[in-house]
């Protein structure tokens, strides 16, 4: 990791050192800045996602990390003494620093797999209702002819992209969250 105060990280914004920045950025797993102003923190955020293309998390407990939260791709507010300006602009609230691993390991995963599984159910539910239409042309001779009424579609539609995914959803949970826990690499492995 990589541990850089605002003094310093005000001369490596600069755009000689840049690039010198984002190489050593590369090669570290964690980067954290301390003692920088709330422009400086949202400004290194858009650095790193503009050019390397990176995934960020911001973190931050108070209104001067708002900025740097909304710039990331998440944003995590931690409640606590300083106000609730951050969780107000953050996408996830915690109330404890020690709760953002949960929030990571566990929750991470099962959205991650949640999504992903739903992303095959719709491409499942779409081809199988158009191929029912495509092959009930061949039976009437491509007359147009309407296969269903339209409160039968609509009510195919509504039962089966709102009922399975909500029941999805609330109940799927692949790997308990002890497990999940106790071994980080799984996250990695489920992308």
């Amino acid at each position: 990791g990589l541990v850089i105060d605002g003094r310093t990280l005000e001369h490596v914004l600069h755009d000689s050192l840049q690039n010198i920045f984002l190489e050593l950025t590369e090669k570290c797993r964690a980067v954290v800045c301390c003692q920088a102003t709330p422009l400086q923190k949202s400004v290194l955020v858009k650095l790193v996602r503009s050019k390397l293309k990176a995934m960020t998390l911001a973190v931050g407990d108070g209104a001067n990390d708002v900025s740097m939260i909304q710039v990331a791709d998440t944003g995590v507010g931690i409640s606590g003494q300083e106000g609730m300006q951050a969780v107000m602009a953050s996408d996830f609230a915690i109330s404890q620093f020690r709760h953002l691993r949960k929030l990571l390991l566990v929750h991470g995963h099962w959205c991650y797999t949640r999504l992903t599984n739903m992303v095959l159910y719709f491409f499942y539910k779409n081809v199988t209702y158009v191929n029912l239409l495509f092959w009930y042309q061949f039976f009437c001779g491509f007359s147009g002819t309407s296969m269903t009424d339209y409160w039968i579609l609509i009510l195919f539609n509504l039962l089966f992209t709102s009922v399975p995914p909500i029941i999805y959803g609330v109940l799927d949970k692949d790997i308990s969250a002890e497990i999940l826990m106790e071994l980080p690499q799984l996250y990695a492995t489920s992308q």
